[in-house]
């Protein structure tokens, strides 16, 4: 992996639109959508990983065919889980499993100290996953990685 400059860059990247409910009462139902750790799902979902990077000239190389890799809305292209499993992706999937035994397990106890306590760790997971995601984009961290 290439060394990053960590320095502060012109480039700024925009965050997501969130758009405020204008509140009231509506005879039409209206549809809501609320997506379960979207961006962690979208990188498992799609193995967007650095160890799944790939570039034409390694497509070329490995003599790849179109179902061993995906190409990205953006023009990159990484390796199929088929193939080989990224390394985010499988720390994902082990933070969000994490995540929903510890869900399960505060439904089911009763101590309210023991409550707080996994209640506290789901939402450390919670982080944890988005964060990754978070990482990959962050300019002036140590992985950035805009590909992901």
């Amino acid at each position: 992996m290439p060394a990053m400059s960590s320095g502060m860059q012109d480039e700024q990247f925009e965050g997501a639109t969130v758009i405020e409910p204008i509140k009231g009462y509506y005879a039409d139902p209206i549809g809501t959508l609320d997506f379960t750790s979207l961006y962690p799902s979208i990188m498992m979902a799609h193995n967007l990983c650095y160890t799944t990077l790939l570039n034409q000239k390694t497509i070329q190389t490995l003599n790849l065919f179109e179902s061993n890799y995906k190409k990205t809305p953006s023009g990159s292209y990484f390796l199929s889980n088929l193939k080989r499993k990224g390394l985010l992706p499988e720390i994902l999937e082990n933070l969000l499993s994490a995540r929903k035994k510890a869900k399960a397990d505060l439904k089911s106890e009763t101590d309210p100290f023991k409550q707080k306590v996994l209640d506290g760790r789901q939402l450390a997971l919670k982080i944890s996953a988005n964060s990754v995601y978070g990482f990959t984009g962050a300019q002036v961290g140590k992985l950035p990685c805009l590909e992901i």
